[in-house]
């Protein structure tokens, strides 16, 4: 009976996955909402006043949105020793949206448009639910391949191994679905920042490409360029 249950709510799972839409969406243009005044090309500036730029207008978008309920984000820049180069997006005990940018990513930042788009970027990911939507996906990966091994007659622990499994792959099915919906969204916002989001873009010139890699977490760099370029046109 067990089993019957798990593979039930495996397949409940497959059919709620196919509903899913994992393709960014149709841009707003200048006219729904205003820009800051422009930062001029290859503009260096502070942190904080990159921040002061970003965070209203992510913030105001997030609101518009209406898909999560939390949109206060608190934006931290991590300089302890030993942090390796990275920009990420979590939330607290109480839910609130951190938007956590390392010393070493800060710094391999050639213009305060390149800080504008990572920020932008993060940003989009809490705004578009990803985290949650990871986290179903997680969860439908380790009931599908763990009800068919309970199915095909394994031992607890090879079901347990396969759900193990199972999460970390299907936390990876929609990841590059998710990143070029981030880059999607984080043009939309670093435009209306008063940055250059193609400028933003050129970051990824500069960092390895992932490649085209089955069950990889990021695009390849070429095509998440192409996205920003294709909104940013929209923008105009």
């Amino acid at each position: 009976m067990q089993r019957a249950r798990l593979i039930g709510l495996g397949a409940m799972l497959v059919l709620m996955a196919g509903c899913a839409t994992t393709t960014p969406r149709p841009v707003e243009t200048q006219a729904q909402s205003g820009r800051a005044s422009r930062v001029p090309d290859g503009a260096v500036l502070p942190f904080a006043q990159v921040v002061q730029r970003v965070e209203p207008v992510a913030e105001a978008l997030c609101r518009n949105r209406g898909n999560v309920r939390d949109c206060d984000f608190r934006i931290i820049f991590d300089d302890r020793p030993g942090v390796p180069a990275n920009a990420y997006q979590t939330r607290d005990e109480n839910g609130r949206p951190l938007l956590i940018v390392t010393g070493p990513l800060l710094r391999e930042t050639q213009s305060a448009h390149e800080l504008a788009f990572v920020l932008g970027h993060e940003a989009a990911h809490h705004i578009e639910g990803h985290l949650d939507r990871q986290q179903a996906s997680a969860v439908w990966g380790a009931v599908l391949i763990g009800s068919v091994v309970a199915a095909s007659g394994g031992d607890i622990g090879s079901i347990e191994a396969a759900q193990r499994l199972g999460a970390q792959a299907g936390s990876r099915v929609f990841s590059k679905d998710f990143e070029l919906e981030a880059d999607a969204l984080g043009t939309i916002i670093a435009a209306r920042s008063g940055f250059d989001p193609v400028q933003g873009a050129e970051f990824f010139a500069r960092i390895p490409d992932p490649g085209d890699v089955f069950l990889g977490t990021h695009p390849p760099n070429a095509q998440r360029q192409r996205v920003v370029r294709e909104v940013a046109s929209q923008l105009q």
